[in-house]
This record gives structure tokens, sequence and C-alpha cells, in this order.
């Protein structure tokens, strides 16, 4: 069950200044999952957006949403990037580029611009759920909404599987 207390995170803040509606969710315990995510959020496994961190070059970063389990296919993503050699951001990578821990990270308030990658799994879901930048705790938002709060992303197949 959510709780009703008023949780304020960069991801909350950056949100309402956007004017986006969105609902929090805290879970009671830590998440292991994203099954349990979804379980608990009384939402299917697709509904929830994974934030993925990879570094493509010296201190140079892009993000990844992906829905539920699909997991992002190295040669598209390489090949969308024009890359050889990409590696997934280290956990403190991860907290430099976004300003999150790993299990709580966002598109949302980051401190800098990222390249977003939207696959296009995320777009066959009309609500979604994703980091709310803390852990055990995330935002719930229509598909459309997330689009807008985006403002600049790319919509491609990174999982050869949407």
């Amino acid at each position: 069950m959510p709780m009703s207390e008023i949780i304020s995170t960069p991801v909350t803040r950056a949100l309402d200044g956007l004017g986006i509606p969105y609902r929090v969710f805290r879970h009671n315990g830590p998440v292991n999952s994203v099954e349990q995510a979804a379980s608990e959020r009384d939402m299917v496994v697709d509904q929830v957006v994974r934030s993925i961190v990879f570094r493509t070059g010296p201190g140079q970063f892009c993000m990844a949403l992906v829905s539920g389990e699909r997991q992002v296919s190295w040669p598209a993503l390489r090949r969308l990037l024009g890359q050889s050699r990409l590696t997934m951001a280290t956990a403190d990578e991860v907290q430099q580029a976004t300003g999150y821990r790993p299990g709580a990270v966002s598109p949302f308030g980051l401190p800098a611009p990222l390249r977003i990658l939207v696959d296009n799994s995320v777009l066959k879901q009309q609500l979604i759920s994703m980091g709310s930048g803390v852990h055990s705790t995330a935002v719930i938002l229509t598909v459309p909404d997330m689009l807008k709060a985006l403002g600049e992303y790319e919509v491609v197949d990174l999982t050869g599987t949407s």
C-alpha cells in the first residue's frame, strides 16, 4: 500500500516544476526485483521502467529507459551510438552522472542533461512507474506525461523485442 506522506525528491520537484501530474508510491521495504516492484505497485512487469546508465566515453554517459525485465542489446546500442566499445556505468559513475544511487535512478531532476534513449517497449504502456531518486519509492505517471517531462529523447529499439 502506498503511504500517504508527502515525499519530495529531485524527481518530484522536477515534475512539479514542469506541471507534470504523477503519484508517489512508497514500498514498505526494500525492492529486490522488477516482479516485486510491479506486484506491490499493482502493475504488470512491463509497466516498471528501468533507467540504465551507460558510459559512452571518459566522463560521458547516456541513459536507456526500458520496460520490465527487457535487456538492452549491446549490438543495437553500439550501432545506435556509433561506438564499438561501451560499458554500463559503475555505481559511482551512475551517481556522478545522475545524482542518484543505483536502484533509484530517474531521467528527471538530473544535475546535467543526458542523452535519453527510450526503448519503444515503454510506449506500449499507458501508465508506468519509475525511480523517484529515493530507494523503495517510485513515481507513477502516464507515458505521454513522461515523454513531455523528458523534453529531448530518442525512441529506439534497444532490446530487439519491442
